[in-house]
């Protein structure tokens, strides 16, 4: 029973990254018959659909859409590269740009929670650190069982990012990113692009229930 408990773990936290970077790899063969870089398909459509006051950078910590900044950074591949990976990256981070633009409610939730989570992911683990030399010091009935539950609250708190994120991705990969890319590569490289987005997609369903995960561990501790 354990090593299959063992086995479902791993799959969960490493299947999905090694199959997304595997797929993400595949695309990347330049192509000459696109008429610009990821970063240059990201201008064009935040020209294009009126997205004013976001820039798009070059950055080495993973491509993303800053909301507080107001930009969309590229992996150096992704920025200067002209391959199907590249425009499909792009083209999922213009969309967050987009969701922002239109304050898609979802992005506006996950953008506060994150800023609540990151606290509370600190407090959580200085309090599980923490809790038996609390539990000494205050010697209160049930002390420790209300510092482990209030760690517990922090995890939880990033699990609830983790679940929110989900709707946000999807929404811009497949409701905003992909109804763009048909405008701009050709029909055959469509079910590519999918392939890419569905990647990244898994990614982010294996973090929130590998976090799910984690808050129901400790809900376990808890309840002994």
């Amino acid at each position: 029973m354990v090593p299959l408990l063992i086995v479902f773990v791993l799959a969960i936290f490493v299947l999905p990254n090694v199959w997304a970077k595997w797929v993400l790899k595949r695309h990347t063969r330049g192509r000459d018959d696109y008429p610009g870089t990821g970063a240059e398909l990201a201008e064009h459509l935040l020209r294009r659909l009126g997205v004013e006051g976001v820039g798009v950078e070059r950055t080495e910590h993973g491509d993303h859409y800053d909301p507080e900044a107001r930009c969309v950074r590229l992996t150096p591949d992704h920025y200067d590269g002209r391959s199907l990976t590249a425009v499909t990256v792009a083209a999922h981070e213009v969309g967050h740009a987009i969701q922002h633009h239109e304050g898609y409610t979802p992005l506006l939730a996950r953008s506060r929670l994150v800023q609540v989570a990151q606290k509370a992911e600190k407090l959580g683990a200085i309090l599980m650190m923490a809790a038996p030399f609390l539990f000494v010091l205050t010697r209160l009935p049930g002390g420790l069982v209300l510092i482990i539950a209030m760690a517990v609250l922090s995890f939880g708190t990033a699990a609830l990012v983790h679940l929110v994120t989900l709707p946000v991705e999807f929404d811009a990969s497949f409701n905003r990113a992909l109804p763009l890319l048909k405008e701009y590569i050709p029909p055959y490289d469509m079910p590519g692009a999918r392939h890419v987005l569905t990647a990244c997609a898994f990614t982010y369903v294996a973090a929130s229930l590998a976090s799910v995960m984690n808050l129901g561990r400790w809900l376990v501790i808890l309840r002994r």
